[in-house]
């Protein structure tokens, strides 16, 4: 009876050992790609096919640092005309824009989804040519005062602005990712003609009083890795 009774523990033991052996979970480790994503805006390149007053480029990249923080830049040129209620003017330059994103979206598996807020220093040099204006008319009882042509150019012009930005980027397949973007400008220092006021920037966009202006992009990208990194996963 004793030598049955032993045996019997036995095998329950053994039994017991292996339900906890099989209820113990080898997850692999969770590796995460590092390197350089660059591609173009698709906005702007749209709006220079439907638009006749307008031609753009910007190309866009972005480095990843850590787990979080990219490395960020813009680079574009921008050649509009401007028809406003008494001005017409074109403006035509080059920009760049250098900051970081903070990529707030927690991915599992391999995803490398981005939900992002960010920084940027933008930074134009440009031109602005005088088309014509008309003169302001208080009194148009007498009639409407014909536009002066002019053609008058100003060159060697810069602003400087600060930029924040908040964005998505998603992989649809392999390395290709798509995003969107809207920005939030503030002019840091603003070079006008002196006649006029700087309506139009590159890079910057439109000016609202003055100083303020916002933005948007919708990119295609093109991620090139670098480096890999092995991140341990909780069991």
């Amino acid at each position: 009876m004793l030598k049955f009774i032993s045996s019997l523990l036995l095998i329950l033991c053994g039994i017991s050992i292996q339900a906890q052996e099989s209820d113990t979970i080898i997850v692999p480790p969770k590796v995460e790609r590092y390197g350089i994503r660059v591609g173009a805006d698709l906005s702007k390149i749209a709006r220079t096919l439907y638009d006749s007053d307008y031609q753009g480029l910007e190309l866009v990249a972005d480095y990843r640092l850590t787990k979080k923080y990219f490395l960020a830049g813009e680079l574009g040129n921008e050649n509009k005309t401007t028809d406003d209620d008494q001005v017409n003017f074109t403006t035509k330059g080059t920009y760049f824009k250098v900051g970081f994103d903070y990529n707030a979206h927690e991915n599992w598996l391999d995803l490398e989804n981005i939900i992002s807020i960010g920084l940027r220093y933008g930074v134009s040099s440009f031109s602005q040519q005088l088309n014509s204006y008309e003169i302001y008319n208080p009194n148009p009882y007498f009639g409407a005062v014909p536009d002066t042509q002019l053609g008058k150019n100003y060159g060697g012009l810069s602003a400087q602005w600060i930029e924040v930005v908040a964005g998505v980027k998603t992989r649809v397949f392999d390395n290709f990712f798509v995003g969107f973007s809207v920005r939030a400008n503030r002019l840091v220092s603003n070079q006008t003609p002196g006649e006029f006021d700087n309506l139009y920037i590159p890079g910057f966009n439109r000016t609202y009083d003055g100083d303020f202006g916002v933005g948007f992009n919708y990119t295609v990208t093109y991620f090139i890795p670098v480096y890999k990194k092995k991140i341990a996963v909780a069991k």
